[in-house]
């Protein structure tokens, strides 16, 4: 997911694409340590959305 997207979702959206990010790079990271991943990069890319998502909605309730 781009920043341009995360910027355009709504506090709510944010919150709920996080839990359901979180949850999608927790299962990866099981799946991964019981038989390897096809693209292992997952992994990284969902880590990185997590915080991506993380980053935006503190930024919002900070201003």
């Amino acid at each position: 997911m781009k920043q341009a997207e995360i910027k355009e979702l709504s506090v709510e959206e944010l919150q709920q694409k996080l839990v359901e990010t979180k949850k999608e790079h927790a299962d990866l990271k099981v799946a991964h340590s019981v038989t390897p991943l096809e693209n292992p990069l997952q992994i990284r890319k969902t880590r990185r959305t997590v915080a991506r998502l993380a980053t935006e909605l503190t930024k919002r309730e900070l201003q």
